[in-house]
């Protein structure tokens, strides 16, 4: 499991600068100044998870069932934090509305949230065991 979130760590992260890039050149002519910020939003959460990631997976201080749980729960709520929010931010440019399913981004946000909550849960519990 360890190597499947890092791998899945290195790739968010891979997109968030490419995405960023994007969203930062491409993007800035065909948006408006407020939808950029929103892109950028989604692009700054997926960098901070795929960071999250890459310490889960490279880290013995939290359990292997844990680590499982916050891994699920990251990539669900990103494909539905950020990917919602590229869609709305990107909305004018696309045949598809995603304001239509715009309730999902706080489902994301939400999921992110329980990760780590998860991870704050696992800390607790394992501090009484061992010293950190």
């Amino acid at each position: 499991m360890n190597k499947t979130i890092v791998v899945t760590a290195s790739i968010l992260g891979m997109f968030s600068i490419i995405l960023g890039a994007f969203g930062a050149h491409a993007l800035k002519e065909l948006i408006p100044f407020e939808s950029q910020q929103t892109f950028e939003t989604g692009v700054r959460y997926q960098m901070y998870h795929a960071l999250l990631l890459l310490f889960i997976g490279s880290t013995n201080l939290v359990q292997q069932k844990t680590k499982k749980i916050i891994y699920y729960l990251v990539v669900v709520g990103l494909i539905f934090f950020s990917g919602s929010i590229y869609g709305l931010a990107t909305n004018e440019l696309s045949m598809f509305n995603f304001k239509s399913i715009g309730f999902i981004t706080p489902i994301g946000g939400l999921s992110l949230i329980f990760a780590w909550i998860f991870l704050f849960i696992d800390f607790i519990k394992n501090s009484s065991k061992k010293q950190i």
